[in-house]
């Protein structure tokens, strides 16, 4: 680990040397603000004088001239655009012309990404001469103050002003606020405020800032079609709504969470349109088909096509059951359509990291702090050209890139997604690491899109932090924005280093039950049981695992990220707790040790020696077979992938990697491939024996629930079956004229129609074994 330290510092003066460069010098620039502003307009020379303050310590005085003058004033143009222009005459002038009060706050946030900000001194480092206004209308993110979050539920009103203002400097000029009653627990030990004192006073500071406030509602009641239920949720509803001071729009989803059929809903939300409207008479309604079975959706599109007048546009998210595109074709062209991407979950969700290794799925999970710069510029530009624009789906501030990226290329599809990268670093964390963090924040991404076993590039990417974090300012060092690239690249490592070690423990195991016959069974259980051990009593790296554990406090301390459930009292593993999965086991210990006490049982040595041989040769398909680890993207040489992430980010028409924790389970039972909705998972085979017989061996993962029926060609291999408990492998003969011409396809699917999730068809390994 010193070498590691002492890397990091050789990297330090590259940091510690780096300068502003000269630059337009504003540091004794006077604002001159016209004297007809209001609201909104008002709210952005605050904003530009307080944040400048922050950064610098320099607070900025008003006045028609000075050494330099930051002139803001109304302009023409499209709405929320404007321009920004720089004269060098004596005083050297900025003039920042908004179309409208948004625009106006917009320009304001546009100069502060720009700018050069330190102690004692504001520089704008390049000219400045830019007319802009945004490509889509709707630029916004999902902010639920509710006990299932990572983070947002410990905020105070403080801490959501200074949020919602972050977002308006990039360009977001709507959020989505949550009702009391959500599906979630009725509190939160973190809660300074109850939820609906919370929900008045974000929809106050967002309409303060000039946002548009949504609300996600979801109809959770269990049955509409009794008059009585209906009567209640109008009752409910109407309270909240008469409580804020601002809403322009509510979105119910069909599902996840919801449950109930078309009609019932659509006659839920007719009635609850006119409820909101008591209050907020321009307020719209939304809906989503999410979760949606076959007949449902039918249903659906035949209440969409009568063309309710009450209804003002549709939502595409995740567990809608078509694509994007499709529902655009098929709903009529009067309604628009808001993307709702999930931005915040990396595994069991809408856009999955491609090709994760199960290392980094099992142990940072599925909310960890996930910048994605460049799969979120793909996601983006897939999905956003049939809609009017976004507002995301977060569960926490681990997405807090994710956000940014989205807010630029909302205002701009075609930025450069590291330009982004450097407005943020710039603005948020140092402009000495403007360039430094922006590219630390791409290799974070990277290092996620390759086996984690052979990835050195891991060990680069926290040698490149790690420069950072030595050259860093006090006040950097407790930014919880800095703090969280931190925690990645030392959580990375911790893995990485962990991943090794276990690795080659278990191939110690290995070499120690090989050796079975000479020393007999029982000693070689011993003897491979005391190397994987060493997993548990001998840590590794316990320099970067301190760290980690340090980072973690920092974040709460800092932002109230509740990395565990222990410590920081989050509501579940699963939801961000990823420091109490830092040390789950990334070989087959829990696995091997089960195995071993079931021989060790066993009477004669024979039983034993087999038992052992067992497991040895697990990945053994005999003479003239194949293997494929599903779940290991260098492992499964017959998956038919399908058109890949770049082309098909949600997977509709490819296949990707799923996990789920198996207790005692291999390890190659928690990563597996699957495919989603229709779409069957496709393994295809050339040069078989067209004489032999074959059979498949096969272990089915994931949605143990879910029912799976596998083809081989066209010929049914079995029917729809529910998937075994315990996991175990499953045999079956493949008819013989499916590989009579040398080929083979097999072809899994999941009960037809669902709607949900869409997942079921899993598989985590295959053999084709030669009879």
């Amino acid at each position: 680990m010193a070498k590691r330290y002492l890397r990091g510092m050789m990297l330090w003066p590259l940091f510690a040397l780096s300068c502003l460069g000269a630059g337009l010098d504003l540091s004794k620039a006077v604002v001159a603000v016209p004297k007809t502003f209001t609201g909104v307009e008002k709210k952005a020379v605050q904003v530009l004088v307080e944040e400048v303050e922050k950064r610098s310590q320099i607070r900025w005085s008003f006045g028609e001239s000075g050494p330099a003058v930051i002139e803001l004033r109304r302009g023409s143009g499209p709405a929320e655009g404007y321009t920004i222009s720089m004269s060098a005459g004596a005083p050297a002038r900025v003039t920042i012309s908004g179309n409208d009060a948004r625009g106006v706050l917009f320009g304001v946030g546009h100069l502060l990404r720009k700018l050069e900000m330190t102690r004692g001194q504001v520089v704008l480092p390049e000219p400045l001469n830019v007319t802009t206004a945004p490509r889509y209308r709707l630029r916004g993110h999902q902010l639920g103050y509710r006990p299932k979050t990572n983070s947002y539920d410990a905020w105070n009103v403080a801490m959501w002003d200074q949020y919602i203002r972050d977002l308006a400097i990039f360009g977001v000029n709507a959020i989505e606020l949550m009702p009391p009653r959500t599906d979630d627990d009725a509190d939160s030990p973190h809660f300074p405020l109850p939820q609906m004192q919370m929900m008045v006073e974000m929809s106050r500071i967002a309409d303060e800032y000039g946002m548009d406030v949504w609300i996600w509602y979801p109809a959770l009641d269990k049955d509409y079609s009794d008059p009585a239920t209906v009567q209640a949720a109008l009752a409910e509803w109407g309270e909240v709504f008469r409580q804020l001071p601002r809403v322009d729009a509510v979105f119910v989803p069909g599902g996840d969470p919801g449950h109930t059929q078309p009609k019932y809903m659509m006659a839920l939300l007719e009635k609850q349109t006119a409820n909101l409207r008591k209050y907020h008479p321009k307020a719209q309604m939304w809906m989503s088909p999410q979760g949606f079975t076959k007949e449902w959706m039918d249903e659906f599109f035949e209440i969409m096509d009568r063309r309710p007048a009450w209804l003002s546009g549709i939502v595409h998210g995740p567990q809608v059951p078509i694509d994007i595109y499709a529902l655009r074709d098929r709903i009529p062209k009067q309604y628009p359509i808001r993307n709702y991407p999930d931005i915040t979950h990396s595994r069991q969700c809408q856009f999955p990291v491609p090709d994760w290794d199960v290392a980094h799925a099992m142990t940072i999970a599925r909310e960890g702090v996930n910048p994605r710069p460049h799969d979120m510029a793909a996601i983006f530009r897939y999905s956003q050209p049939p809609t009017i624009g976004f507002i995301t789906y977060s569960e926490g501030c681990n997405d807090d890139v994710n956000k940014a990226l989205w807010s630029g290329l909302g205002w701009n599809p075609d930025a450069d997604v590291v330009d982004i990268l450097r407005d943020y670093a710039r603005y948020y964390i140092n402009p000495r690491f403007a360039d430094s963090y922006a590219q630390g924040l791409v290799a974070l991404e990277r290092d996620w899109h390759a086996p984690l076993i052979d990835n050195n590039g891991i060990e680069t990417t926290w040698a490149q932090f790690r420069a950072m974090e030595l050259a860093a300012r006090p006040q950097d060092l407790l930014n919880w924005r800095f703090q969280q690239g931190l925690y990645r690249a030392y959580y990375d490592a911790y893995t990485h280093e962990r991943l090794l070690y276990e690795t080659g423990l278990e191939r110690e195991a290995t070499d120690r039950l090989r050796g079975a016959r000479e020393t007999g069974a029982l000693v070689a259980l011993a003897q491979a049981e005391a190397a994987l051990d060493k997993g548990v009593t001998k840590r590794v790296a316990v320099d970067l695992r301190a760290r980690v554990y340090e980072l973690a406090e920092a974040l709460y301390q800092s932002i109230r990220m509740q990395l565990s459930v222990a410590r920081y009292k989050a509501i579940d593993v699963g939801r961000g707790a990823n420091l109490d999965t830092v040390e789950f086991p990334l070989n087959n210990r829990t696995w091997l040790e089960a195995r071993f006490a079931e021989i060790r049982a066993r009477g004669q040595e024979a039983e034993r020696l087999a038992g052992i041989n067992e497991i040895l040769n697990w990945t053994d398909p005999g003479p003239g077979g194949f293997y494929d680890d599903l779940g290991k993207v260098n492992a499964q040489p017959h998956l038919e992938r399908g058109a890949g992430f770049e082309k098909d980010p949600q997977f509709w028409r490819s296949s990707l990697l799923g996990f789920a924790y198996v207790p005692g389970g291999r390890i190659s039972w928690m990563d597996y491939a699957e495919a989603l909705h229709e779409q069957p998972l496709e393994m295809h085979y050339r040069n078989l024996d067209p004489k032999a017989h074959y059979k498949v061996r096969v272990v089915y993962a994931g949605d143990m629930a879910r029912e799976v029926r596998m083809e081989a060609d066209t010929i049914e291999v079995h029917p729809l079956i529910k998937k075994p408990l315990p996991m175990r492998p499953l045999e079956f003969d493949v008819p013989v004229q499916a590989t009579a011409d040398g080929e083979l396809t097999l072809r899994w699917y999941r009960r037809p129609g669902l709607g949900g999730n869409g997942r079921g068809a899993q598989v985590a390994e295959l053999w084709l074994i030669k009879k």
